[in-house]
């Protein structure tokens, strides 16, 4: 799904999120942005087929979902992840509260599995 066209809906859905960031995505956004953990750049909010991401690192095929006790034991979330997941994206999931509590736990659990994928920011999409 890199490099595809988003269309007009979809922009503008991925805007709205933006705009209505919860706390935790505002934090976790915070640590991230500006190519500030390991050079690698996430967006925000990104459309993946039916799905809207809350960040992504499209050079590593990366999305983070933050999530909140709604999301205990979903089966919606399972679905999601097998999407992207068919679709070469490996996701990983944080507790909301985590962000809060443990936040240089989530940088490291971040910095490690961008290790994993071997990611290179030389081939970075901008």
């Amino acid at each position: 799904m890199r490099g595809a066209k988003l269309t007009p809906g979809e922009v503008a859905k991925a805007r709205r999120l933006r705009r209505s960031q919860t706390d935790a995505e505002a934090k976790l956004w915070g640590m991230v942005r500006d190519r500030r953990l390991e050079g690698a750049k996430f967006v925000r909010q990104y459309p993946i087929g039916p799905y809207v991401a809350d960040f992504v690192c499209r050079s590593a095929m990366l999305a983070v979902e933050l999530d909140g006790g709604q999301h205990s034991e979903s089966q919606a979330d399972e679905k999601r992840t097998a999407f992207l997941a068919a679709r070469g994206y490996r996701m990983l999931r944080f507790w909301n509260n985590d962000i809060f509590d443990d936040p240089e736990g989530c940088w490291d659990r971040l910095t490690q599995v961008l290790a994993q994928i071997e990611y290179s920011n030389s081939n970075e999409d901008d």
